[in-house]
């Protein structure tokens, strides 16, 4: 009886394609999330101001720049210490204008958190220690503004003065927390401080930790470091916080492996139900 062999055959393949294809699709989940969180850089800690979100929040006063002098030649695992300043901001070339976000930091932000340049190149010692008007743009920001054409040596404006662009950053994609990456322009720490922000503060430090070093005791010390120099007594709860990628990665990791149990239980019923099918005709 063909029909009733094919209808058999059906059943099985059905469940057993169902399966494989959410296993699949899972692990391929996994892996960008994998790929996306090692874009951001390896062995990397972030130290930010404030505790947690919402009721109960503790609010943190800002960073400054002798805080992550203190983390460079205190801190013995610190292998890249790059300050940050983030601010939004409208980019202008020519006809053409879109808000991006103005990232001020040095030279080490680029090296840690894993940036390639694609054309160009990056500050130089004499150009963050002035606060030189120069930039470095994302991928999307030159799609915006210049379309395909090359970007380095033309001058955008931001804000009310013109910032020459002397490099374009080798694209990235989304992070795993779903923002573009590639939309950004990068200054010196400097030029962002004095032009846009108008103040001292940083907004948060990204540390490297050196191969081998162990990434838990640089955290402790970060953690012992913060609150020394801002003052915390024993009994009283951090201003700060200290983010961690491997946390980061682990917690998303599991959770995208949670989801991919539940895709191939979902998929085994599938097949469960073409076990039944045979099941029946034979009997």
């Amino acid at each position: 009886n063909l029909l009733r062999s094919f209808l058999t055959i059906l059943g099985i393949v059905i469940g057993v394609a169902a399966v494989i294809t959410m296993v699949t699709l899972g692990n391929g989940a996994t892996k960008s999330v994998s790929d996306q969180i090692s874009s951001m850089g390896s062995n990397l800690l972030m130290v930010m101001p404030g505790q947690r979100f919402g009721p109960g929040a503790i609010a943190g006063a800002p960073f400054r720049s002798d805080d992550a002098d203190a983390v460079r030649n205190q801190i013995t695992g610190a292998r890249l210490v790059a300050p940050v300043v983030s601010k939004g901001a409208t980019a202008v070339y020519q006809a053409n204008n879109w808000s991006t976000v103005v990232t001020g930091t040095s030279n080490e932000y680029f090296e840690a958190g894993n940036w390639e340049i694609a054309a160009g190149r990056n500050f130089t010692e004499s150009e963050e220690r002035s606060g030189k008007a120069v930039c470095v743009i994302g991928e999307s920001v030159r799609d915006k503004l210049f379309g395909r054409q090359n970007p380095v040596g033309s001058e955008i404006r931001i804000k009310q003065f013109a910032c020459e662009v002397i490099g374009l950053l080798k694209a990235k994609g989304q992070s795993s927390m779903g923002s573009d990456q590639d939309d950004t322009v990068v200054m010196p720490l400097r030029t962002v401080q004095r032009r846009l922000s108008g103040s001292q503060d940083i907004n948060r430090m990204m540390i490297s930790v050196k191969a081998g070093a162990s990434v838990d005791a640089v955290k402790n010390q970060l953690t012992d470091l913060m609150r020394e120099r801002r003052n915390i007594s024993e009994n009283e709860d951090d201003d700060f916080r200290v983010m961690d990628t491997r946390q980061i990665a682990e917690t998303l990791t599991a959770t995208t492996k949670i989801l991919t149990m539940l895709l191939a239980a979902v998929a085994a019923v599938s097949l469960l139900v073409g076990g039944i099918g045979i099941m029946n005709i034979m009997l």
